[in-house]
């Protein structure tokens, strides 16, 4: 959690890292079944007023991708130690 917590403090000021619950499926059912605890973040910006994961019309910002790819980016870096 430190290499993550300290990223995000750089990268977005003032935002605590917040564990949550999602309740969707995803590919994590194979390295959760097979005892690999597993986890997922993403440093993707979403407005909560205009949720339209999985719909029809699902959009992301543009700001958001590139931040989001900056994101993981400099934490696989920070995790690896490169």
């Amino acid at each position: 959690m430190r290499p993550l917590e300290a990223l995000v403090a750089q990268m977005w000021p003032g935002i605590p890292v917040v564990p949550s619950l999602a309740v969707g499926a995803s590919d994590a059912v194979f390295t959760r079944g097979a005892g690999i605890p597993t986890y997922t973040l993403t440093g993707l910006a979403m407005d909560r007023d205009d949720d339209r994961a999985h719909g029809k019309d699902e959009r992301l910002g543009v700001e958001s991708f590139y931040r989001g790819n900056e994101f993981m980016y400099r934490y696989l870096k920070a995790l690896t130690g490169s």
